[in-house]
């Protein structure tokens, strides 16, 4: 898959040269005049790197890089700002800005590509993410766990997972699926900082599979946002018909045709507030098994581990 640099910049001769100089590496080449262009390219598209202008039209680059540092999704974006010669002062304000590094016009092309492919390789290796949401994988998943039972704290796991993805995917196609996906983790990194710690952990285990560690007191308050927050937000990814009927028409594995409800969220909680917790497979048990049984009862639900062990 090749990689996709995304140029930002209001004049087209620098783009022109820019494109140019990146056509040495093959990269895949996207292109935006101004911030509010830019923003809606990478959110289309993820690119995998942007060079960014400091000066340019409608939302200035500061802005533009603030903004993406500032999403979870796209935080790990790498960017480097574009300067003019001698404007220290855009540099720094870059660099505070978020920014991964900057050049100056005008610049050398050898140099330019030596910085992109050390920024490439930097995030390649700092990024075990998933790539369709950016955020944590499950290696760091794992860690994550284990770091939380080494210390013997209080923690709840709220294993997260889609009703009916499948059947949606089937018919509405991978894109919107993929988008489905993405919207959910947003809202999960929304409902999160608005009712759980500030040190608490999302992480996309794979598919429609999402886990937040957080504490047992925020489990309901955060679990009853993130359902509330996700059946407001199913209508959107449906067509006007089939967001009215509630449901979609599809086969099941005997060919029988059925009606198939719209998309809902099951979360199963495991906590070490009534028995003892001791390995991270002891977590991924429990909570599959508490996430198979929410996904038994009607539309969005979430049921906590609530079995006292001797411990």
């Amino acid at each position: 898959m090749s990689i996709k640099i995304l140029i930002v910049d209001d004049d087209p001769d620098i783009r022109d040269v820019l494109k140019l100089t990146l056509s040495e590496e093959n990269y895949e080449i996207l292109e935006a005049g101004d911030g509010e262009e830019a923003l809606k390219v990478i959110h289309d598209n993820q690119p995998d790197l942007i060079l960014l202008d400091y000066k340019i039209p409608k939302i200035d680059g500061r802005e533009v890089c603030r903004r993406i540092k500032n999403d979870l999704l796209l935080r790990h974006l790498p960017i480097i700002m574009v300067t003019g010669k001698g404007d220290i002062s855009d540099k720094v304000d870059g660099i505070d800005a978020g920014a991964d590094d900057y050049v100056v016009k005008p610049f050398e092309p050898k140099e330019l590509l030596a910085r992109i492919r050390m920024i490439l390789r930097h995030t390649e290796r700092d990024l075990e993410a998933n790539p369709l949401t950016r955020l944590p994988g499950n290696v760091s998943i794992l860690k994550e766990l284990s770091k939380r039972i080494e210390n013997k704290s209080l923690f709840a796991v709220c294993y997260i997972d889609l009703d009916k993805f499948k059947s949606y995917n089937d018919k509405y196609g991978f894109e919107h699926g993929d988008e489905v996906i993405r919207e959910t983790a947003r809202l999960l990194i929304r409902s999160t900082r608005e009712h759980g710690n500030h040190d608490d952990f999302v992480g996309h285990i794979g598919g429609d599979d999402f886990v937040i560690v957080t504490t047992p007191d925020k489990t309901d308050s955060l679990c009853q946002k993130v359902i509330l927050d996700f059946e407001n937000l199913v209508p959107s990814f449906y067509n006007e018909k089939d967001a009215k009927n509630g449901y979609i028409t599809g086969k099941d594995r005997q060919g029988q045709e059925q009606k198939i409800p719209l998309l809902s969220v099951s979360i199963g909680i495991v906590t070490n507030e009534y028995r003892k917790v001791t390995h991270v497979a002891q977590i991924g048990e429990i909570g599959a098994e508490l996430k198979s049984y929410a996904k038994s009862l009607e539309r969005s639900n979430y049921v906590k581990d609530r079995r006292i062990e001797d411990r």
